[in-house]
Order: C-alpha cells, then sequence, then structure tokens
C-alpha cells in the first residue's frame, strides 16, 4: 500500500476544524469557504483511509487517531512556518511580522509605552498582540499560534527559552482607612486570610502571590476571585478586603483616583520576573534577544 503524505493545506484545515469545533468558523479562519475546507478534511481521511472527525448535526468530534493526528499537525505546521521564519530573520532582523501573546497582567500597564518605542526604533516590525492568560498563551506558543510570549515568571511554560527583562515587586493593597495603623513593610504574617481577594486561576499573578507569602491557607480562605486587577482594585476600595498588586500596575496609575494605600510586600520571593519566552530552538531566537534588549532598555527609562 503506497503511504500518503498530507498535504500543508490539509493539515491546516483538520487544526483549525480542531480548534473551533465548527466547520463554519474553521474555514472563515482560513479564508476559504465552508465547502473547500470540509472537502479538504474527507479528502485527507480518504486518502489516509481513516475516519478523523465525527460529524453530526450539533457536534463536531474528533476520533482518538484525529487527536493524534491534529498534534502532531501542530508540530509539522509550526515547523513549516519556522522554514520562512529562518530565511527571514537572516535577510533582515525585527522586519515583517511577528505574533506575541502577553499576559493581561502585564499588557495594559507596559505595552502602552513601549510599543510607540518599538514603532519608532523598528518601522518595518509588524506586531501582532494577543491577551490571554499564562496557559493559554504558553498553549498558543507551542502550537504555532504564536512566535513569543510576555510572560512572569517563574512559571512551567515547557520546553522554551527565555531572556529575563526586569523584576516586578509585589505589593499589599489596603483601604485607605487601614492602611493608617500598618508598619512601612508588611510581611505575609501580617495578612489576615479572610481579607484577601485574589485573581481567578489561570492567573501566574495568583501562584507568584502565594508563593510570596508562603502561606497555603491564603488560598483557601480567600472570600471572592476577580476576573482582573482592575476588578480587584475596585473590590478593595469598596472595603471589601484586600490584594496584592505588581509595582508596574501602580506605577501605570491603577490607583489613580482610587482612596487605595499600599505597603511593600517583606517576604523571601516578593516579586516576579517578566521575561519574553520562545520556543527551544527557535530560528528568530537572535530577533528575540534583539527585542529583549529593546524591552529592557524601555523599562530602565
Amino acid at each position: 500500500m503506497q503511504n500518503y503524505r498530507p498535504s500543508l493545506k490539509q493539515m491546516q484545515y483538520l487544526v483549525a476544524l480542531h480548534q473551533h469545533g465548527h466547520f463554519g468558523r474553521a474555514a472563515d479562519a482560513c479564508n476559504v469557504t465552508q465547502s473547500t475546507l470540509s472537502a479538504g478534511v474527507r479528502e485527507l481521511e480518504t486518502l489516509l483511509g481513516q475516519t478523523l472527525v465525527e460529524r453530526t448535526r450539533r457536534v463536531v468530534r474528533f476520533t482518538s487517531l484525529g487527536d493524534r493526528i491534529v498534534d502532531k499537525a501542530h508540530r509539522v505546521l509550526r515547523e513549516a512556518e519556522e522554514l520562512a521564519d529562518m530565511a527571514a530573520a537572516a535577510a533582515a532582523p525585527l522586519v515583517g511580522e511577528l505574533r506575541m501573546s502577553v499576559i493581561p497582567t502585564i499588557a495594559p500597564f507596559l505595552l502602552p509605552g513601549l510599543l510607540p518605542r518599538l514603532r519608532k526604533e523598528r518601522p518595518a516590525l509588524k506586531l501582532f498582540l494577543r491577551e490571554e492568560p499564562s496557559a493559554q498563551a504558553c498553549e498558543s506558543l507551542h502550537h504555532g499560534q504564536v512566535d513569543c510570549v510576555l510572560l512572569a515568571l517563574p512559571y512551567a511554560c515547557g520546553d522554551v527559552e527565555s531572556e529575563a527583562l526586569f523584576d516586578d515587586a509585589l505589593f499589599v493593597a489596603f483601604p485607605g482607612d487601614q492602611a493608617e495603623d500598618l508598619p512601612a513593610v508588611v510581611t505575609a504574617d501580617q495578612l489576615d486570610p479572610a481579607q484577601m481577594l485574589m485573581l481567578e486561576d489561570g492567573h501566574c499573578l495568583k501562584d507568584h502571590a502565594l508563593a510570596a507569602c508562603n502561606r497555603p491557607e491564603l488560598r483557601a480562605g480567600a472570600r471572592m476571585m476577580g476576573t482582573s486587577l482592575h476588578t480587584l482594585v475596585q473590590m478593595v476600595d469598596n472595603g471589601l478586603g484586600i490584594t496584592m498588586l505588581p509595582q508596574m500596575a501602580i506605577e501605570a496609575g491603577i490607583l489613580d483616583h482610587t482612596g487605595i494605600d499600599t505597603r511593600p510586600l517583606a517576604s523571601d520571593h516578593d516579586w516576579r520576573t517578566i521575561a519574553l519566552v520562545w520556543r527551544k530552538g527557535s530560528p528568530r531566537a537572535d530577533e528575540f534577544h534583539m527585542l529583549a534588549d529593546i524591552f529592557r532598555k524601555h523599562r530602565a527609562n
């Protein structure tokens, strides 16, 4: 029996269908008609002699073999794309398209000042941004949907390389009427678990805050979860509890027009490290080091 080698286009269609779970949305993502995408997937199944997708009127369900082939297709598509990246990087660094994920506890506080500088220094760079929590950002990186991630470490992001940009200290935020009785620096044992407000699971800042305190009961005792730092700030400002905020958010003005006061947290791990992360062995590694240097210089100024 002659082995059949799937085309990159067929693998792209299959991966898009797996990601979106709907033929119409997958076709839109691939900029083709639904019939074209459906025919491409059926042709792939016919030539492989295996069913990869179970179709019903309501649900698109992948077989176990289909799931395994999708995992492999992600890697093949990513490596095919890196061939073009390798040639582009050799011709001229930081030119053309670059896709970057940024986590929500960094994006609104660092990017507004950084992007104008980047446009000025690298006008030929077309930077496409997506904001997503750490787990999704790392998944996007390994699936080839983005080229690099602006992340807060420590965080287990898989087989990656990284360059640290700067350390971002953690502060404890209190309602203004509580702060006057507090010392200049707060220690972890002075925090009341019943008053702690945290981000929802999936945000690495939550794990960094818990690690900084080294008090697992804070997780169990947290009375309320917030979807963003801005939400937590509003809760604290309304006297609902206390929370932790990174220095970059405070410097960016997240506490403007509030009555909130802050104190530095004193612990063995009272900071997070902001880093640029990319896939290990990426042909654009030299470009990412250059990009990290631009980010670092912006922060220093």
